[in-house]
């Protein structure tokens, strides 16, 4: 699960047309808007409510309890079912991802990133809305994965709670994840990290 992370700086995302100014690239948590690139504009980055909110919801409230989706289940639940069905799949690049470690026997804030500093391609699925109501005109979730026994994953929040994972997509992959034309697709996309580059320790501020 990821319910905070710090999106890729507009120096990392330049090679990309960007939106207009006015949304912070600052440390998120559920209700801030982010950058991501969709299937549905996929050469432009477009400012997204972190939570994903669905054509039926009357406020951003849900938005605190819709940022992460369960792969397992997201065809299901009311929540992401139209966005997953209908094959509406982002990528959401971070700088940084950060979850707590109860290895000290508490709970210890540390950072996740690539060592090269490039940015993480996280798997995600995005809603869009008429923004006459009010609400935000883009919104996505983080699509997450077992990781039961993953080497670094799995040492993250308490443990005796199910270990769980955003989908870092590997870089060779960003492009087949928005060309997805099936379900079956995007699920062989659908693992815990892999990534050989990714370094994770408390975090110093």
């Amino acid at each position: 699960m990821c319910a905070n992370y710090r999106p890729s700086s507009p120096e990392d995302l330049a090679a990309f047309p960007l939106p207009p100014p006015g949304f912070a690239y600052a440390e998120a948590y559920p209700g801030a808007i982010v950058p991501i690139v969709t299937n549905y504009a996929p050469r432009m980055w477009v400012p997204a409510c972190f939570g994903l909110i669905p054509a039926w919801a009357r406020d951003t409230k849900i938005a605190r309890s819709t940022y992460n989706a369960r792969s397992e289940s997201v065809g299901e639940k009311p929540s992401f079912r139209r966005a997953w069905l209908r094959g509406q799949l982002c990528i959401i690049p971070a700088a940084a991802l950060y979850e707590p470690c109860y290895e000290t026997g508490k709970a210890v804030r540390w950072r996740i990133e690539r060592d090269d500093g490039k940015p993480m391609g996280i798997a995600g699925i995005w809603e869009r809305r008429q923004q006459d109501d009010g609400l935000p005109q883009w919104s996505m979730s983080m699509l997450t994965v077992n990781a039961d026994g993953h080497p670094l994953m799995g040492r993250m929040h308490k443990p005796e709670d199910e270990k769980r994972s955003v989908v870092i997509l590997p870089h060779d992959a960003w492009g087949s994840w928005l060309r997805c034309r099936s379900e079956e697709e995007a699920r062989h996309l659908l693992t815990a990290a892999n990534d050989p580059t990714l370094r994770a320790s408390p975090d110093q501020g």
